[in-house]
């Protein structure tokens, strides 16, 4: 009998030692806000799920630049299990081998990920973490300014030459209290227009070939500040970004992510908005955006795998994205977020999120990234537009210098 009971006592003990045996899992991201939105996730709303799954989840939050500090780690063998994975810098990853390939479980969980976001992450055919949160671009205009001008708000079935009847309505009533839009010399606000014209960043033999289309498109947005007098710069605004600008109510709209929700509430409280998704265009029918995006990705080299899929499959669920989504910190990446209520509410930033959302669904939609070339690969665009702009060449000549560049650029 007292064998038996000691038997019993031992087996409990170690049933209950095995009920509170941890793996730790160390993730590295963003600092700022960015560790508050992870630590309320994991320490509060996942606190339950981690502790079944035998999980302790450590955020490892990086100053500076990330991807340097990714890069160095990785190759120091002193990386985290998991880290976030920038869709700009996804391909430099992918390339070293140190970032891990989706398993079975892992694929399964992408299933439920919008198809445009699993398409960001893929190279030659393998698929390489899961989109946490996402992006897009939508048009914001000030119903005020709008109201005032008495003309028509912006709707989703606008063209942009719709558009720039639009800001030409304003401009005619208003001109000398406002302006149309501030017009961001950069490809990262100029890309919709181009890629709605049909235009492709990189052709099929991978080269930059800036097309009849790509023309058309920069004419076109160009011609809002040089021809329409329409847009204004934001440095002529005192301001950096095109959201700096729209809060000033000195421009009609801009175009910007679901980012400018929180700072027109801080900044702007007394502006009243609207937004719509990004015009179609006339010639294609189609619209264009781009995704901003930020993977789970796994570092192949670590000795914790297995806890490492746990965790990202925990932080990737139903319960983990529809926190996300109500808490207003990024828009979910998961498909079927798409029905959820929080989209139906009656006010300004629930609207911005839904158009914001619906802008990975349609059109030609491509990820802010650019294969291997990085970051630079935007120059030779951003200095033509920006060339144009203030006046110092024409468009035909920023072009022919633009291709120039990319010529130089991918003959390395």
């Amino acid at each position: 009998m007292k064998k038996t009971i000691l038997a019993v006592s031992l087996l409990a003990a170690g049933l209950s030692a095995n009920a509170v045996e941890n793996t730790d899992v160390t993730i590295a991201g963003w600092g700022d806000n960015d560790v508050v939105v992870f630590n309320k996730l994991v320490n509060e709303v996942l606190v339950d799920t981690f502790k079944q799954a035998g999980l302790t989840v450590k955020y490892q939050a990086v100053a500076g630049d990330f991807s340097q500090f990714i890069t160095n780690s990785l190759s120091a063998g002193t990386a985290p299990d998991a880290f976030y994975v920038d869709v700009v810098f996804a391909n430099t990853l992918i390339k070293s081998g140190k970032l891990l390939p989706n398993d079975s479980r892992l694929a399964g969980i992408a299933t439920h990920i919008i198809p445009e976001l699993n398409a960001a992450f893929t190279l030659d055919g393998k698929q390489f973490g899961v989109a946490k949160d996402f992006n897009t671009l939508a048009l914001q205009y000030n119903k005020d300014i709008f109201d005032d001008a008495e003309v028509a708000y912006p709707t989703n079935s606008d063209t942009w030459e719709d558009l720039r009847k639009k800001l030409l309505g304003v401009k005619e009533a208003l001109a000398d209290d406002v302006t149309g839009i501030c017009v961001m010399p950069d490809y990262a606000r100029f890309a919709p227009v181009a890629l709605a014209a049909g235009w492709k960043p990189f052709n099929a033999a991978g080269k930059t070939v800036l097309d009849a289309n790509f023309e058309r498109a920069f004419n076109f947005y160009t011609g809002l500040v040089t021809t329409d007098k329409v847009g204004i710069l934001a440095t002529d605004l005192s301001q950096s970004w095109g959201g700096g600008c729209f809060g000033t109510e000195k421009t009609a709209v801009t175009i910007e992510g679901n980012w400018i929700g929180g700072f027109l509430r801080d900044k702007a409280p007394n502006l009243i908005y609207g937004t719509t998704l990004l015009p179609k265009d006339a010639v294609t029918g189609e619209r264009g955006n781009l995704l901003f995006t930020v993977a789970w990705g796994i570092n192949a080299d670590s000795k914790n795998i297995e806890a490492a899929q746990k965790a990202i499959e925990i932080l990737t669920s139903q319960q983990a994205q529809e926190w996300v989504l109500a808490s207003s910190f990024a828009l979910p990446s998961r498909q079927s977020l798409g029905k959820s209520t929080f989209f139906a509410q009656k006010n300004a930033e629930n609207e911005l999120a839904k158009q914001v959302f619906d802008g990975s669904l349609e059109g030609h939609v491509e990820p802010f990234a650019f294969g291997n070339y990085g970051m630079e690969w935007m120059t030779p665009i951003n200095d033509a537009l920006n060339a144009v702009m203030l006046g110092q060449m024409t468009q035909k000549d920023a072009i022919k210098m633009a291709q120039a560049k990319y010529d130089a650029m991918m003959a390395k």
